[in-house]
């Protein structure tokens, strides 16, 4: 059966390793990004995230996240996938959980979710998961 995890989660961490700026006002980076989770995820993870910018702003990033905490109330660690973009129709952040990563309780964890940015760029998230 599928259960929904919602919450918010701080950026504490934002660590920029590599730029390489290209032509035609493109940008490469690689960011390590350190995080809080808060809500029905509670716990703290690591994500090496590879961005692109455009003249215009960013335009969007893939990512491999390690979480380690729990979720609803279930302790253990697993690995996000992240993929992310942004343009005229809009911004998309969704991430899905690589279902042979958990460990602990959350072992055989699978599912997908997104992150959403508020106007005053605070984030929440929503994950849809299954456990054995």
């Amino acid at each position: 059966m599928t259960q929904r995890a919602s919450g918010t989660f701080d950026i504490t961490g934002w660590d920029e390793y590599a730029t390489d700026a290209r032509p035609g006002g493109i940008t490469l980076g690689r960011v390590r990004v350190t995080k809080a989770f808060h809500g029905d995820l509670e716990g703290t993870s690591v994500t090496e995230i590879q961005t692109v910018h455009t003249e215009s702003g960013p335009a969007a990033y893939v990512g491999i996240e390690r979480f380690e905490g729990s979720v609803h109330g279930r302790k253990g660690t697993f690995v996000l996938q992240h993929s992310a973009g942004g343009g005229a129709d809009g911004q998309w952040l969704t991430w899905r959980i690589v279902s042979t990563s958990g460990t602990g309780e959350l072992a055989g964890l699978s599912g997908e979710g997104q992150i959403i940015v508020d106007e005053d760029g605070g984030h929440s998230y929503t994950l849809d998961y299954e456990l054995p």
